[in-house]
């Protein structure tokens, strides 16, 4: 059985009603996404079941900046980034008196673009985009990562700024021409991003850099949590409260394995480098005071502020 056959009854020529998606249809869905995971599991030997779950945070302790294992309210202070193989000093913190930062600190940021059927849909009103043989990539840049409970700032020439809620994939050992069924092999952990988005920069700019990578632009957090099966986590985005996407990463149109492994094929990835893999659904314009959350299942919730510009 090919992609092309599961994927075929989620994107088939709407009726009469279309737009409404009747319950019928939500079901056929739902079984041809479970149908899929299956298939992942034959061909890459990944396993549903989740293995034992450790959080991973990264944190300012009065100037002093380590990584940790998250413990309840407490923090085991690491010699070491995780994947760099960081073990424990005996020193454990209250994780109250302790500020958060971004979970990892990448060499490289790479990023999937139009990564769910909902998303294509979404962002393609003036004609069809077709399926890509392989993921769509762009570049963040590692100065655009910012952590939870930061603060995302609206630059003074910005018009239409928005959130992309997504799974982020961090990369555990050095990854070159890896092949889609070693890719598990490479991934050390998940965590959720905010994909900040200028739309009217992204339609008019040559390139992405400013839409995508302008300083602030990459919210990362709160954890970095190993032990889940991010094959199949649910992503929810909430602005101001009000929830705005809510998708599992089952609908992925490329899966976490067939992106590192096709992203590996060009591009040498490092232990802490990060791939956002995409937004589900669709996304919407914020203002200063505007509250973004992020949350992925298992994770936990990435907050951000929308700011001016001074």
């Amino acid at each position: 059985m090919s992609r092309q056959d599961l994927e075929t009854p989620c994107h088939k020529e709407q009726g009469p009603n279309e737009g409404q998606e009747s319950g019928e249809n939500i079901m056929t869905n739902g079984k041809v996404a479970r149908r899929l995971a299956l298939v992942l599991v034959a061909l890459y030997g990944v396993n549903t079941m989740a293995a034992e779950i450790t959080r991973y945070v990264r944190y300012d302790d009065g100037g002093n900046v380590s990584y940790g294992i998250e413990d309840g309210d407490s923090i085991h202070e690491l010699d070491g980034a995780p994947w760099a193989g960081g073990k424990q000093t005996g020193k454990r913190v209250d994780a109250s008196g302790v500020t958060l930062l971004a979970p990892a600190e990448p060499s490289k940021v790479i990023a999937v673009g139009y990564n769910y059927i909902s998303h294509r849909e979404e962002m393609s009103h003036e004609e069809p985009r077709p399926i890509p043989e392989h993921p769509p990539l762009f570049l963040k840049l590692p100065t655009s990562i910012t952590g939870p409970g930061t603060d995302v700032v609206y630059p003074n020439d910005a018009t239409d700024l928005h959130f992309e809620g997504e799974l982020v994939v961090i990369i555990g050992k050095t990854a070159s021409k890896v092949s889609p069924e070693e890719a598990g092999d490479y991934i050390f952990g998940v965590t959720a991003g905010n994909d900040i988005s200028e739309r009217a920069w992204q339609a008019n700019d040559l390139q992405w850099l400013r839409a995508k990578a302008s300083d602030t632009f990459g919210p990362l957090g709160p954890a970095v949590v190993t032990g889940l099966n991010y094959l199949d986590l649910r992503v929810q985005t909430r602005l101001n409260g009000e929830t705005m996407q809510d998708q599992s990463s089952i609908d992925h149109i490329h899966d976490i394995h067939a992106i590192l492994s096709f992203v590996s094929q060009y591009v040498t990835l490092y232990p802490g480098d990060i791939i956002y893999t995409g937004t589900p659904g669709s996304t919407a314009a914020m203002k200063p005071g505007d509250l973004v959350e992020i949350e992925v299942e298992g994770v936990g919730v990435l907050r951000n502020r929308i700011v001016a510009a001074e």
